[in-house]
């Protein structure tokens, strides 16, 4: 993922850590000649966390302002496999796209068929009248980079979307209403 993004001259912004997935992600950016800015949270901002290599490393006081400067400097969002925080950061980017907050395509990289189940359970919800078929179409998943990237670039959050959820808001299937 990090030399397709660098190879793309996308720049990686992501939270300023150097273990685990999003550090390799980080490290394979840079090794390709890529632009990554971290974005890290001021108790996090230790020498066994922080990844002090970066084209960029800002210090935030909260996890709030920190969701907030990543989400300002993105044109994209990918989540790569995780925990609950990339669950989190993904269904907030999600739920701020669907109401408007902003027009920038969200991606699963579905790395040795990780987000199956996630996704499997998207389609749920929207087969239960819980998710507009247009707002599920929001998310892109791909297991490969490149394909990641197609996908999101031919497929941008629609204005009309937005426009069917501020209008109508959303109802769930028939006979969710006695629960």
């Amino acid at each position: 993922m990090g030399r397709v993004l660098a190879e793309s001259g996308i720049r990686l912004i992501y939270g300023g850590g150097k273990t685990g997935i999003m550090g390799a992600l980080a490290d394979g950016t840079m090794q390709a000649g890529g632009e990554v800015y971290g974005v890290i949270v001021e108790s996090m901002n230790t020498p066994a966390l922080a990844h002090m290599g970066l084209t960029r490393l800002e210090v935030t006081a909260t996890i709030h302002e920190r969701k907030a400067r990543m989400y300002e400097l993105a044109e994209g969002y990918i989540a790569l496999p995780g925990g609950f925080g990339t669950f989190d950061e993904l269904f907030e980017t999600l739920t701020w796209a669907q109401i408007g907050v902003h027009a920038k395509p969200i991606g699963l990289l579905n790395v040795h068929s990780y987000f199956e189940p996630l996704w499997a359970m998207v389609l749920h919800a929207e087969k239960e009248g819980f998710v507009f078929s247009e707002h599920r179409k929001m998310l892109c998943m791909a297991d490969t980079p490149a394909d990641l990237l197609a996908c999101m670039n031919s497929n941008p959050p629609s204005a009309e979307a937005v426009r069917r959820w501020m209008r109508q808001g959303i109802s769930p299937a028939p006979g969710w209403e006695e629960h």
